[in-house]
């Protein structure tokens, strides 16, 4: 097998019930600055009857700072789930630029996860490279003003999250603002306001231009992905392009790192590699489980028209020292947890060469 044309699916919800969220702290909504500096995803309590579980993004990106893992985290929580997402995130001339795009709200919306576009309102000149920006910091008051809002929001997460989008053009400004802002005080200069300006005027012509933009721009990330393997990768399938369609109609284009065709079954395997003797970290884990969430629903999976029967794995590969046996006690807990999460939501486990779930 040398090639895998696209993989076309659809979704139709959310099932699944995650066992490795780990235990999330509580601090007061007057404590939320001191809590976004100290935690990836905690509880914010908002008074005596309200809580909701809060994660956050360093970036747009999706491929940064692990933040599936952080989303997952708060998803056993029962009460309404939140992550806070910047516009757009610059470092600097000399660093990264990233927006925001259309599929990453599309999937908090499937998995129920209500957004909270945002921006960068602080920073500082970083110590190690002279033309970029580190320790960046969101609007607090912004942010304070928005979850008071969410509290009282009655609707589910795919409306509140397409109201964010309608808002798009004026936090695309506040984010401009404040870069230039955080440009003046550090002396660091930012990429070019004019081209951020032009991909926020695309983005404010409304929802419907927003996902054609973002969909383009996915699409593109997907086929350079498909045929690109990253280092810390080790693999030994077909990297494969998967586009799963929703009941809103939303798109989500996906590579699944291998696929194998075995008769009926297709594998979906999203695979995380470590070149250390122990299982590739558990931030990674979480990582590839938020796929899990995704390949566990699929249903109407085909390829050239042919029906096939999706099989989810979770691939773990790890240094040639590695074996079960001289895993330390917490590793061996994980993993019996992970066959547990496998076991209960339908997908398989797979060590280097040898299945576990």
């Amino acid at each position: 097998m040398d090639k895998i044309d696209n993989i076309t699916a659809k979704i139709k919800g959310i099932k699944y019930k995650p066992f490795l969220c780990r235990k999330l702290d509580t601090f007061d909504f007057e404590k939320l600055a001191e809590a976004l500096a100290k935690e990836a995803t905690f509880i914010l309590k908002i008074n005596d009857k309200n809580q909701i579980a809060l994660s956050w993004w360093v970036s747009a990106k999706r491929t940064r700072s692990y933040p599936y893992a952080r989303v997952y985290d708060s998803l056993d929580f029962s009460g309404k789930k939140v992550t806070i997402i910047p516009i757009f995130k610059d470092e600097g001339k000399e660093g990264d630029r990233d927006f925001l795009q259309w599929d990453t709200i599309s999937l908090m919306s499937l998995l129920g996860v209500y957004v909270i576009i945002a921006y960068y309102k602080e920073a500082e000149q970083s110590t190690r490279y002279e033309n970029k920006i580190t320790k960046q910091r969101f609007d607090i008051r912004y942010l304070k003003k928005e979850i008071t809002k969410l509290l009282s929001y009655q609707s589910d997460a795919l409306h509140w999250n397409i109201s964010q989008i309608e808002k798009i053009g004026e936090i695309g400004k506040k984010a401009l603002d404040c870069y230039q802002r955080i440009s003046e005080v550090t002396g660091v200069e930012m990429h070019s306001r004019e081209s951020a300006e032009k991909r926020i005027s695309q983005l404010k012509k409304g929802k419907d231009a927003f996902m054609t933009l973002s969909r383009a721009l996915a699409e593109k990330a997907q086929q350079r992905e498909s045929v690109t393997i990253q280092p810390k990768e080790k693999l030994d399938g077909i990297k494969g392009t998967i586009t799963i369609t929703n009941y809103l109609g939303g798109n989500y284009y996906f590579t699944s790192d291998e696929v194998e065709l075995h008769n009926n079954d297709i594998w979906l395997i999203d695979a995380k590699h470590t070149k250390a003797d122990n299982l590739p970290s558990l931030g990674d884990i979480k990582d590839g489980l938020l796929k899990m969430m995704l390949f566990t629903n699929l249903v109407d999976v085909k390829m050239n028209g042919k029906n096939l029967n999706p099989v989810p794995i979770l691939k773990l590969t790890t240094g040639k020292g590695f074996s079960v046996e001289s895993l330390k006690d917490k590793q061996k807990e994980i993993l019996e947890t992970l066959k547990k999460e496998a076991k209960t939501n339908g997908f398989r486990i797979l060590v280097n060469n040898d299945f576990f779930a």
